[in-house]
């Protein structure tokens, strides 16, 4: 089964997102929706007919007026489960540039740290104020962008914003929680976690990152956890876990490569990160989304 990394062409490179409407017709093969992520975060709503929308821990079975999220590559995929005429809506957005100075205390809360946006989509399915109103922003976002009346730029930015805003209020679980404001650390934080995205690879010592941030090896580990709720350690053995899951599934690689990819050359250490992350084993993640891999 092919699985790949979509490229989303935006409509408007200043929005960083790519909205459309589809419609679809007869029965779709299971076989060819293909799992797939993208680094921005994906909306769907359904307008007519009904849709699945898989991750490789839950189904999301929707009907008109119902909506998914999937957070940044997130391994997915859609697919149309009768005959009926599908109608609805995508919107991939990437959210990093929606955050201005007015918004940036809750930068943290949607960097998907400790947990995939995914987690929010109890909020679509227990409280239905939430869901109309979350659908009719979606519903403006595309008719904004598909009519590009003059100043649509503006009125897109402003219903993203209002969307998270809507996210953070009605969490009642407390998901999108976080114990201290990013305030003025924002753009040290943002630098660190680029930083360990494009050195995952590599050997990444918090000595080294410590004197990037201008900091002591003891007040960074402190920093570190207050700011971002998890220990530095931990924090870049997430994102080394979330990038092997992504490559087992996209590159014809041996699980020992896969791992050495991530940065991880002890096979031991490897298999305890990914069972303690994903409560199984890389083999038994790729059989669950009927990937055949060697190794």
């Amino acid at each position: 089964m092919e699985i790949f990394q979509e490229p989303i062409p935006y409509q408007n490179p200043s929005l960083c997102m790519k909205v459309w409407r589809f419609a679809q017709t007869g029965r779709a093969e299971y076989e060819a929706d293909l799992w797939h992520y993208h680094k921005e975060i994906e909306f769907v709503l359904v307008e007519q007919g009904a849709h699945e929308i898989h991750t490789p821990n839950q189904v999301y079975r929707l009907g008109p007026g119902d909506i998914a999220l999937v957070g940044a590559s997130q391994l997915h995929r859609g697919r149309k489960p009768g005959e009926e005429e599908l109608v609805y809506i995508v919107l991939h957005v990437d959210l990093q540039p929606y955050f201005d100075p007015a918004m940036m205390n809750y930068y943290r809360n949607f960097m998907e740290i400790l947990r995939p946006l995914d987690d929010l989509n109890y909020i679509f399915q227990e409280n239905a104020v939430a869901k109309k109103e979350i659908a009719e922003l979606i519903v403006r976002i595309h008719d904004e962008v598909m009519g590009k009346r003059k100043g649509y730029e503006i009125a897109v930015s402003m219903h993203v914003q209002h969307m998270l805003l809507l996210l953070l209020r009605f969490d009642e679980r407390e998901q999108l929680a976080v114990e201290s404001p990013v305030d003025r650390d924002t753009d040290v934080l943002r630098e660190l976690v680029q930083y360990v995205d494009g050195h995952l690879a590599e050997k990444i010592e918090m000595s080294e990152v410590s004197r990037m941030a201008g900091m002591s090896y003891t007040y960074f580990s402190r920093f570190f956890k207050k700011k971002m709720g998890a220990s530095f350690t931990d924090y870049v053995n997430r994102k080394r876990i979330a990038k092997a899951e992504r490559l087992l599934v996209t590159e014809h690689r041996s699980i020992g490569a896969i791992a050495e990819a991530v940065g991880i050359e002890n096979m031991a250490h490897f298999y305890e990160l990914f069972k303690r992350f994903n409560g199984c084993t890389p083999k038994q993640y790729l059989r669950k989304l009927n990937v055949e891999r060697e190794g």
